[in-house]
């Protein structure tokens, strides 16, 4: 059986395999850890290809975080299916969540709002849209990681999301990648790789 597990979770008109090359970097340091990568449970709705963890069409400040609460159920309900069938649903505090984008504000929500304790998270180019109060699990914790140039969701984002999360009692820390738009580099999937180590590899 794994020691640990990490699910990738796509971004907006992606799918889940677009995130399986991340894990290839990390293997060889987490030898016992199982990587999976599901789909977002909705069609992308401006796309002939692709899925969605929400719509983002006419989203905007002011409703994003309805679309996020309004997304739990769906959401909740592909991540326990893919933790249980890993047999990791009495071990949640050997899991890690690890998104992009659309699948990084998802994530932080799990995260935020209590519902699920994980070890921590890895949220490349995402935003923190839960809204007050927050009341996560005081043992998580965070690394977000996010360009400089981002032109999707801004940098600006991730330090506004550090700053909430500390607030509420959790472990953040924070990277932003000068000069790198909307997209995970390779640094900072070696970040990413570092942090996850640190938090379930093996010494």
């Amino acid at each position: 059986m794994s020691r640990s597990l990490v699910i990738l979770l796509h971004g907006v008109g992606a799918g889940g395999a677009d995130m399986l090359s991340l894990a290839e970097g990390w293997r060889s340091a987490l030898a016992e850890t199982e990587f999976t990568a599901p789909d977002a449970p909705f069609a992308f709705d401006q796309g002939p290809t692709g899925r969605q963890w929400f719509s983002v069409a006419g989203v905007h400040t002011h409703n994003r975080s309805g679309r996020v609460v309004a997304a739990r159920e769906a959401f909740d309900r592909t991540l326990r299916a893919v933790i249980e069938a890993a047999g990791f649903a009495d071990r949640l505090g050997r899991v890690v969540l690890v998104g992009f984008s659309q699948g990084s504000i998802m994530a932080l929500d799990a995260v935020a709002s209590g519902r699920w304790p994980v070890a921590g998270i890895v949220a490349f180019s995402g935003r923190l849209s839960t809204p007050e109060p927050l009341t996560p699990a005081p043992n998580a914790r965070i690394l977000l990681i996010h360009g400089g140039a981002d032109g999707v969701i801004p940098a600006s984002e991730s330090a506004h999301a550090e700053e909430r999360l500390a607030h509420a009692g959790l472990s953040v820390s924070r990277q932003e990648l000068p000069g790198l738009g909307h997209w995970i580099s390779p640094d900072g999937a070696a970040l990413a790789g570092q942090f996850l180590a640190g938090l379930i590899g093996q010494a």
